[in-house]
Formats: C-alpha cells, structure tokens, sequence
C-alpha cells in the first residue's frame, strides 16, 4: 500500500505484531512456515519460535527414483529444524511413509524431542503404500526413550509397535490417548492405561486389514478396570474379544463417560450383549454413535433372535443424560431396530437420533422404518426426539 509520497510506503505484513505473526504460522505446516519470508524480511525467523511444528511428507516427489532421495532430505530438514529451533515446542507432529529405512533416523528425533518438557502434543503417524508391508514388517517400533516424555497431554499413534520400557513410570498429565492399528498387547495396553491416572479421552482403533498385526485381544471387562476417569471412549471390534453370553453388568460404573463411540455387529449376540452391558453401566452417557458393519455378510447369520425384546431384559436401565443417539450403516434386521427402541425406552432427555442407512436398504424399506421410528406403539422416554433417517 503507497502513501502520498515514497517516503511513506508501508508493508502491512511487516507491520504485524510478532505475536499475530507467530499465531499465525502456528496454523500452517512447517513447510509452508519456512517460505514465508518472501513475504517478509521480518518473517524470515519467526518459524523458529513457533511452538507447534508439523511435518507431513506427502507433498514429497513419489517417483521411485527420488522417492529414498527425498525421504532423507524430509528427515534432514526436521532435524534443521529442530537444531534451529529456539523456543518452547508445546506441539509436534510428524506423518511420514516408512517404505525407506529410515527408522534410526525417526529415533533421533524422538530422542531429541525427549528431552524436552514443554511437549504438551504430539502425533506420530507412520505410513506405508504397501500394505502387505505395513502388515507384517513395516511397522514402527517406539524407542525406550520415547517413553520418558511425561510431560505430555495428547497422544496420537498411528501403525506404531507399542513395547513399555522395564522401567515406565506413566503418563501423569496424559488426557486423550488416541491409537490406531498399532500392535500392543493386552497386558501391555493395561499397564499403559493404569499409568494415565487422569485420562479423559481413550480411542483404540483398527481395520479389518491390519488384524494380522495386532496383539491379542482385550474384554471391555479388562478396559473397565483401567479406565476411571475415562469421559469419551472409542473402541474398535478388532480389539476387542466379546465376552460369550449375556454380561449385563461391569465390575465398576463408568461414571465419568459422556461419549461413547463402538463399532459392532448386531446380528452377533456377543456383541450386542456387550455393548448393551458398557451403555447399562455407562449412566451419564450424552451421546452414543454406533458404526455397524456394512456388509453383514462376513459376520454369518443372524443369531439374535432370542435377543429380540429387549426391554424385559434391560429393565433397570436408566439412561437420563442421554441426548443424542446415532448409528450409521444401518439394515433395519431385527435386533437393530429393538436396540433403537431400547435406547428411546430409556433416554427422557433424547433430543436427536439419527439413523444413516446402508446403501443396500431399499426405498419401501426406507419408508417402513420411518413408519415405524415415528408412529408410537413402542414405549419412549422423549416425545420431543428429533428423527432423522437418511442415506
């Protein structure tokens, strides 16, 4: 912008104050932060106090001539990057292809990043375009060392071999744990949890591709006991082992849980049972979200016929903070809809239950369930429920 005279030409970007420029570059990948002093000459170091660094690899060339080439050159800049870096990290983030050998590499950086105690976040995706690859080596395995960050508040771990250190002393800050397709074990996935002391949020994920990599599975028996204080809780079927049988109680309320994220088959009764038993005990649940398998299938024939009425089973069920319900990949057998009802019976403060169907319902088949979803011959809680029935 120009003044009246040379003399009074003004750079509005240099002119911001150091604060917004930073807050600024804060939002940006650590890629994108390094260019920016050709916008200004005053920008041209602000990146090196920035406090939250994210570094993401696939922007890289993925050519196989340069693909080994480039994957150096990304390590070596994180490592010019945090050489440089001269203030508090509070946030780091790294997403990068593990096809090359470049693990040693990865744990120096987890070991430079250690021995810092202002990491409050920190994500670490690792990835393979080869998925037979990631399924039985391409994995990677945390250094010891990574172990001694204690001051940290979210975790995230994608595709990684989780193995604690003899001597763990916990994650004391830890709130939010999120893990997906990562290999650990059920005693060490217990002694993880036990060691988070005020964890709030707790999400184990995985797909069906990735179960050949993973450890042996836990009950929701065994998670109870090690989440206490847990407020939102994400369980993928491929962790979990459903217990045989109707388990219509846990040994301890999960008192604290609000939101409640499972992905099930409705036509097995070990797994409806057991999501049954976590929602009963679960009494100040606000929201429940249910991901149904899409292709039923693979899970056999429907076994849940004595399964049907639920309410006589279910009676003390009490359900009184409950506000929205919702459930994706929805088929309309049976037991699903009796769930759907239970739920309602149940929940006096429902304000919204939003039911996604799968693509192999029919449009007659679409009509009878709103039919039935609005018409009231079944008992509910809440008159005022907002229904919502879509593809």
């Amino acid at each position: 912008m120009k003044g009246k005279g040379k003399g009074n030409s003004q750079d509005r970007i240099s002119a911001l104050p150091q604060d917004t420029i930073e807050k600024i570059l804060t939002h940006m990948p650590i890629r994108d932060a390094l260019r920016t002093s050709i916008l200004s000459k005053k920008w041209r170091h602000c990146w090196k106090g920035m406090p939250k660094l994210v570094f993401d690899d696939k922007y890289l060339n993925s050519s196989s001539s340069s693909k080994e080439i480039n994957k150096y050159k990304f390590v070596n800049a994180i490592f010019h990057v945090l050489m440089l870096h001269n203030g508090p990290v509070s946030e780091f983030s790294i997403s990068i292809n593990i096809d090359t050998e470049i693990v040693d590499q990865i744990d120096q950086i987890i070991l430079h990043l250690s021995k810092s105690k202002n990491i409050k976040k920190l994500i670490c995706k690792f990835w393979s375009n080869d998925v037979m690859k990631l399924l039985f080596f391409k994995r990677y395995k945390l250094p010891s060392v990574f172990f001694s960050l204690h001051g940290l508040e979210h975790l995230h771990l994608t595709h990684c071999i989780i193995e604690l250190p003899l001597k763990f002393n916990g994650f004391i800050t830890l709130r939010s744990l999120e893990l997906c397709n990562v290999n650990i074990t059920v005693k060490t996935l217990q002694q993880l949890l036990t060691n988070c002391p005020i964890l709030e949020e707790f999400i184990l994920i995985g797909s069906q591709n990735n179960t050949f990599a993973l450890g042996n599975k836990c009950t929701f028996l065994e998670l109870s006991k090690c989440l206490p204080s847990v407020q939102v809780l994400k369980i993928s079927k491929y962790y979990i082992k459903f217990a045989k049988g109707s388990m219509q109680k846990l040994p301890t309320l999960l008192v604290h849980l609000r939101i409640l994220f499972l992905d099930l088959c409705f036509l097995k009764q070990d797994e409806l049972s057991n999501a049954l038993s976590v929602i009963s005990c679960s009494p100040n649940l606000e929201k429940i979200k249910i991901e149904l398998c899409w292709i039923h299938k693979l899970c056999g024939e429907e076994t849940c016929k004595d399964l049907l009425d639920l309410q006589d089973d279910y009676l003390g069920m009490k359900l009184d903070h409950l506000e929205e319900l919702e459930i994706n990949s929805f088929h309309n057998y049976a037991p699903e809809m009796e769930f759907v009802k239970l739920i309602m019976a149940k929940s006096p403060m429902l304000k919204k239950a939003r039911i996604e169907l799968n693509s192999d319902v029919s449009v007659d088949k679409e009509n009878k369930i709103l039919r039935d979803l609005l018409r009231l011959t079944f008992p509910r809680a809440s008159l005022g429920v907002d229904i919502i029935v879509e593809r």
